[in-house]
């Protein structure tokens, strides 16, 4: 009985050491197997965690593709307002700088002297003094036309050459002289006047009105083969002295040759009497003291 008890012990032991072994085993998987499927987690997270950034890594790159798109539009639209300004700016500065470059069509002359003053375009030549007799080139100087001499030249105005292209026109003045030898009933008459009538006669003085100043005027003409020169003369007598006006105008070679055309006189002579028509007297120390009165003419412009 003794021997069957320790065959039963023994087997009961071998099969409680079994199990032991058994349980051993099975508990020691479970641990591997749990280890395993953390790490396989790990390892899932972590593959996951990479693709995931290698998804997203594009979007930077397309990010920085439309970055330079955008900042050149906000760059073009912060620029279009400067350049849209500078040319709405650009019209009013210029337009400032015309209206500041912008000068009279005329200047004033004025002679404390004489007391003469008037008007005449800026473009114009202005000779005063001693050499303001003009001169019509071969045919000499315009001379004066007083009764008397002592006459004085004050100023001319000299247009410019090239005011009529295309025409016989040379030269076109206006001068201004004075004369305080003549007396008042004098002044009404001229040295030499218009002798072009058909007997040869010569032609009376004529009495004008230039503004509102009464004259007496009249005219004289020369010429040579190749050569033309009109005059107009005009008197008043102002100041205790004669003042004396001559329009002149100069013409050359032949009008019908090279297409040249004769220049209008009429025309020439107009512009010359805008002049005339702006002069004023004003009151200069004679002799006799002051004179009181101011002779005006009407005042015009080119």
């Amino acid at each position: 009985m003794a021997t069957i008890w320790k065959s039963t012990n023994q087997n009961s032991t071998n099969q409680a050491t079994n199990n032991t072994i058994s349980g051993t085993t099975l508990s020691s998987w479970s641990r591997q197997q749990k280890l395993a499927m953390i790490a396989g987690f790990a390892i899932l997270g972590l593959l996951l965690a990479v693709s995931a950034c290698s998804k997203q890594s594009p979007k930077p790159a397309l990010v920085g593709v439309s970055n330079p798109a955008s900042n050149s539009a906000t760059a073009a639209a912060a620029t279009t307002p400067v350049t849209t300004t500078t040319a709405a700016a650009s019209p009013a500065s210029t337009k400032k700088t015309q209206k500041a470059k912008k000068r009279p069509a005329n200047v004033t002359y004025s002679d404390a002297n004489s007391g003469v003053s008037f008007l005449y375009p800026r473009k114009s030549t202005l000779i005063s003094g001693d050499k303001a007799l003009p001169q019509f080139a071969d045919l000499g100087d315009a001379s004066m036309n007083f009764v008397q001499p002592g006459g004085v030249a004050v100023a001319t105005v000299e247009l410019p050459s090239g005011s009529y292209p295309g025409t016989d026109f040379a030269s076109a003045f206006f001068n201004v002289n004075v004369n305080r030898s003549v007396s008042e009933q004098e002044c009404a008459h001229f040295a030499f006047v218009d002798s072009r009538n058909a007997d040869g006669e010569p032609v009376d003085a004529e009495k004008v009105k230039i503004g509102s100043t009464d004259m007496e005027m009249t005219s004289n003409f020369s010429a040579n083969a190749i050569k033309q020169a009109e005059k107009q003369y005009y008197h008043s007598y102002e100041n205790g002295a004669c003042y004396e006006y001559v329009l002149g105008l100069g013409t050359e070679g032949f009008a019908t040759e090279g297409g040249v055309e004769h220049v209008n006189r009429d025309e020439v002579f107009a512009k010359l009497k805008k002049i005339l028509a702006t002069v004023k007297i004003n009151p200069v120390e004679t002799e006799h003291g002051a004179e009181p009165a101011i002779a005006t003419m009407a005042a015009g412009k080119e």
